[in-house]
Formats: structure tokens, C-alpha cells, sequence
């Protein structure tokens, strides 16, 4: 019983084989998997893959901090109506990424400001992508969040003042299986510090892969890992990690 809150099933490493990806999710106990689509194009796949998959791959509709600048506001009235549908859950992924900044960080903050007011505006969580951009993530958190909204830190990077703001807000916090990587200290500290009913799992497939396969493509099923590590921190069983983290996931994203 597990939720891969993230995933990007439409991305070409997938292309090949994703009848058995799916499958191999199915068989290792993945209850649903969130796809994240970030254009026009991976959106119609996406869902796609929800009528092929129902109940199964969910959708997330949004644009990465990264292609910002291609965020078009004579298109926002249209999005809007696009994601009140019931087969898209979540908006984003959305947030500030400084690694690269293949956006101009002005552009990155006024894109991720409109999409955490249409969040609000349409009543369905954010998926937040934060890089090397933490003091302004959580000022612009703070200064949109009118009360309403609901969403999570996806690939949590461990800042635990960003995580503990995003805490007080009501956000969750998501992991994925770097937090099973040897020098990743500061991400398993921040499992044993962030309360397991704010604790949600993902993949990030096809990034990202558990320590023993790393090097490798990541996939859903290897979400498993995520929980597992989880537990072995808190030093709970997997399957109460497995049950919260789906509870979690099913109540914020509104699945199941």
C-alpha cells in the first residue's frame, strides 16, 4: 500500500517500456502513482495514461521553475478551466530553482506567485519545487497563502527552516530515495525531525534511484525503498509507513 507522489511516466526514458513499468508498480504494491506533466504535450498523455490507468495515474498540470519563461498569462484563463477537471489532482510541479536559473528568477517568482494564487483560486494542491531558492520559496509561500492553501514540498532538500515553514503553513513534505544515499545526513535528520502525518513518498522517476540501483533509471516501484529507509529512521515498521503516507497522500490529493 503505496503512493509514488511523483513521477514523469511521459518523459522519453519511459517510452520503451511503460506497460511493464506500470505493471511492476502494480505488483510491488503501489496503490496510484502521480504523474507530473509539464507541457501541453505531456498533459494529453497524461491524461491519457488516466483513461488507460483509472483511479491508478493521477495527474499534476503545471510548468518547472526551469521553463518559467515560457509561461504565457494570455493562456492562464484557459489553464484554469483545464485543471478543475477530476482527473488532474494536483498543480505543478511549480517553485524557484536557482541551480541552473535557466529562467530569470524575476520571471521564476511571478510564475510561481500565479500558480499559488490559482492553486487557491481552483481549490487543488501544489506540488512546490524548491532549489537553492529556499529564503525566497518560503517569503513567497508566506506572502500568497491567503488561508487556502494546501500542497507539498516534492524532493525536500532538507533546509528545515524552509521545511518548517512550509510545516506551519499546513504543507506537507515529500521524500524521494536520496534520503538512501550515503552522505545524505541532513536528509534523514529531517525524517526524524518532520511528523510522519505530514511525511509523503515519491520517486521523481526517472531520477533519482535507490542507492543500490543507482546509476540506473528510476521507476514507481522503487518507491518501496523510500518507505523503507523512512521506517528504518523512525524506527517504525514499513507497513505504518506505508499506511500513513498514503493516508496522507489520498487526503491531500483527494485519490482513492
Amino acid at each position: 500500500m503505496y503512493i509514488d507522489t511523483h513521477a514523469h511516466l511521459t518523459f522519453p526514458e519511459f517510452a520503451a517500456d511503460l506497460p511493464e513499468v506500470i505493471k511492476r508498480a502494480q505488483e510491488a504494491g503501489l496503490e496510484a502513482i502521480v504523474n507530473i506533466a509539464l507541457d501541453d504535450q505531456a498533459l494529453e498523455q497524461s491524461l491519457a495514461l488516466s483513461a488507460k490507468y483509472p483511479g491508478y495515474v493521477q495527474t499534476a498540470a503545471g510548468i518547472h521553475p526551469q521553463e518559467a519563461k515560457e509561461y504565457q498569462e494570455s493562456e492562464y484563463e484557459k489553464f484554469a478551466t483545464l485543471v478543475k477537471q477530476k482527473q488532474i489532482v494536483a498543480i505543478g510541479e511549480t517553485g524557484l530553482d536557482y541551480h541552473y536559473k535557466l529562467s530569470p528568477v524575476k520571471t521564476q517568482q511571478a510564475v510561481f506567485r500565479r500558480f499559488l494564487q490559482l492553486c487557491q483560486a481552483v481549490d487543488k494542491p501544489a506540488i512546490i519545487h524548491v532549489r537553492e531558492a529556499a529564503e525566497d520559496a518560503l517569503r513567497i509561500l508566506r506572502e500568497e497563502n491567503k488561508g487556502k492553501l494546501k500542497g507539498v514540498l516534492h524532493c525536500f532538500a532538507g533546509d528545515m527552516t524552509l521545511g518548517q515553514g512550509a510545516l506551519d503553513m499546513g504543507l506537507h513534505i515529500s521524500f524521494t530515495a536520496n534520503i538512501t544515499y550515503p552522505k545524505a545526513h541532513n536528509l534523514r535528520e529531517a525524517v526524524k525531525t518532520i511528523p510522519l502525518d505530514r511525511i509523503m513518498i515519491e520517486t521523481d522517476s526517472p531520477f533519482l534511484a535507490p542507492q543500490e540501483f543507482r546509476g540506473k533509471r528510476n521507476e514507481p516501484a522503487y518507491v518501496v525503498k523510500v518507505a523503507e529507509q523512512i521506517a528504518a529512521v523512525k524506527g517504525l515498521t514499513v507497513e505504518a509507513v506505508a499506511q500513513a503516507t498514503t493516508r496522507n497522500s489520498k487526503q491531500l490529493f483527494l485519490i482513492g
